[in-house]
């Protein structure tokens, strides 16, 4: 038992608030833990409410303020934000605080813009917006429901600053928010702020609206070549070859860290399709990290995809495209039943009814639906991000494969080694399934890829082996490095490469998703060096070898470490 510090009552080991009187009961030391992070700040502020509530009783006041606080803070953790505080009629949220999103600038700027949109449709609130994001200590066991600050630094500065600019019922964000989610969002440049206390004038955008990335979207923005993923494209060719003539359904999974080339592989696939003289229908949804209702989201897009259903279209038009689009592809009575259980998916029924007793009976109903789309030609089916997905989404594809029979069904899926992590059987066991690692890059490819890039057929041999280093294999890092490089106007050796912060912000979401002992063990290691050896990394975070080296090893099957097949230490595993 543990006691409260605040009242003296014994609370459960395992409990993080006191029952009695609601007090943290995290110890001083796990309150003072900081992290240096880059964070995203949304700022946001009532326009003229402070002369107003002069003239208002302080019932008054209350009764406009709590359904407005209310309904920002309901927005800002729809999208992943903590808020930190409300001051008056501003508040202030933090996104990668105290949990780290690799698209936690994308969260926020999507956040802003819904409660802007709710804004427009009142008539006696206008509000103005910041968003800002750059590098803050954080404070992770800070409590800001107690009134405990989270985040300092210069980022939380600029964003106040910044929302007293912002147009009335608009947004304004700074250059590091826009670099990170101007493909996401549509945006206009503004004229650069004056700010208080800042030496130069601070560019901003206004964002416009949110372009959707969900689903059905197969566009493919990489300014890169395709490089060191032919053996791989050839396998997935090859499996979509094998699903026409065998009439039988495939599933390929591929499975790698972050930005090592998967939603590449996946567009390449698509080329391919596109430039079949067959029709190959294709769809693709991709599984949300966060939001409400996102159980079978993937699933919810492929079918809306198939019917041509749109965000926009009213529930009528929604329940007359779905009829349609079943009535060219069943019969009359299959239709009605393949229809009650895809309508909770297209957002027509309540969700409840995908987590009943009845689940067999809906898989049933998806399966014949898209067995009846392959009856009329191959199909593909692309499940993105799957390490997202919840149980239910996988329970479904696993009985996908093995259920569906006679019909050319190619089933993609995208996943980073966490999903092995949770069901290290996934696709085994499966004569149709299979499984591939994508690898980094090796040096000559990659060094092709920057040179690509960088529109140079030769570097200098100082800039090849600093961005060779920092890339580490990995395209998406070589991209953004190369992105920075040329951006910035900086000059490789001169001065030490600084970390973009869309790359930061990807290690950081996967090391904030790891549990605790494994994160410390890892941050321990990486005071070592880039190699270190399991004795010194057990000694240095307390642990005894053998538990660091089961930590160690269930980090390399995460790919966060490698172990060395030779040790430069005698009687030392080498990392």
């Amino acid at each position: 038992m543990q006691h409260c510090p605040e009242c003296g009552r014994e609370n459960a080991d395992d409990a993080r608030f006191c029952s009695s009187c609601g007090a943290s009961l995290a110890s001083a030391a796990e309150r003072a833990r900081e992290e240096r992070k880059i964070v995203t700040v949304l700022f946001a502020d009532l326009v003229g409410f402070t002369s107003r509530a002069e003239q208002m009783d302080p019932e008054d006041v209350r009764a406009v303020l709590e359904p407005y606080h209310a309904r920002l803070r309901s927005e800002l953790e729809r999208f992943g934000g903590t808020v930190e505080k409300f001051i008056g009629d501003a508040v202030m949220a933090l996104f990668g605080a105290p949990t780290t999103h690799e698209d936690d600038p994308e969260r926020a700027v999507r956040a802003a813009l819904s409660i802007r949109d709710w804004v427009r449709e009142q008539d006696d609130l206008q509000l103005r917006i910041a968003v800002t994001t750059g590098e803050a200590l954080v404070a992770l066991g800070a409590r800001p429901s107690e009134g405990e600050g989270m985040a300092s630094g210069d980022v939380v500065n600029t964003a106040a600053r910044l929302q007293t600019a912002a147009p009335v019922n608009g947004i304004l964000v700074d250059k590091t928010t826009y670099r990170a989610t101007e493909q996401a969002i549509t945006y206009e440049e503004r004229e650069a702020i004056s700010a208080k206390g800042k030496a130069t004038p601070i560019p901003v955008w206004e964002p416009l609206e949110a372009r959707s990335r969900y689903g059905v979207d197969t566009d493919h923005l990489s300014r890169s070549p395709f490089i060191g993923r032919e053996r791989e494209l050839d396998v997935l060719v090859g499996a979509l070859g094998r699903v026409r003539a065998e009439r039988s359904p495939q599933l390929v999974t591929l499975v790698g860290v972050p930005g090592i080339g998967k939603s590449r592989l996946v567009y390449e696939l698509f080329q391919a399709v596109e430039n079949d003289p067959e029709l190959i229908y294709w769809r693709q949804g991709r599984s949300l990290p966060y939001g409400e209702g996102i159980s079978f989201w993937a699933l919810g897009e492929m079918v809306k995809a198939h019917a041509g259903v749109l965000e926009t279209d009213s529930a009528e038009e929604t329940d007359r495209k779905l009829q349609h689009a079943l009535q060219q592809i069943l019969e009359q009575d299959d239709a009605e039943w393949v229809e009650r259980h895809l309508r909770p998916l297209v957002g027509a029924g309540g969700a409840q009814e995908l987590h009943t007793d009845h689940r067999a009976e809906a898989f049933a109903g998806w399966r014949r639906f898209f067995e009846a789309i392959a009856e009329t030609g191959p199909l593909v089916l692309v499940f993105e991000d799957l390490h997202w997905a919840d149980e239910g989404l996988l329970d479904f594809i696993d009985h996908l494969v093995d259920w569906a029979g006679g019909v050319p069904i190619l089933v993609v899926c995208t996943a980073r080694p966490e999903l092995l992590a949770r069901r290290p059987g996934w696709g085994g066991g499966k004569p149709n399934a299979g499984t591939f690692s994508l690898s980094p890059l090796d040096d000559e490819q990659t060094s092709r890829l920057l040179s690509a890039l960088l529109e140079r057929s030769v570097l200098p041999v100082e800039t090849q082996t600093t961005l060779l280093q920092r890339a580490g294999g990995n395209p998406l890092y070589a991209e953004e490095f190369v992105r920075m490089v040329t951006d910035r106007g900086l000059v490789v050796g001169d001065e030490e490469l600084p970390l973009p912060e869309s790359v930061q912000g990807i290690v950081a979401a996967r090391l904030d998703a790891l549990p605790d002992d494994e994160k410390t063990l890892l941050q321990d290691s990486a005071v070592i060096g880039k190699v270190f050896w399991l004795g010194a990394s057990a000694g240095i975070s307390g642990l005894e070898r053998a538990a660091a080296e089961d930590c160690l090893h269930r980090l390399e099957q995460k790919e966060f470490v490698r172990r060395g097949r030779r040790s430069s230490v005698a009687d030392e595993t080498e990392y």
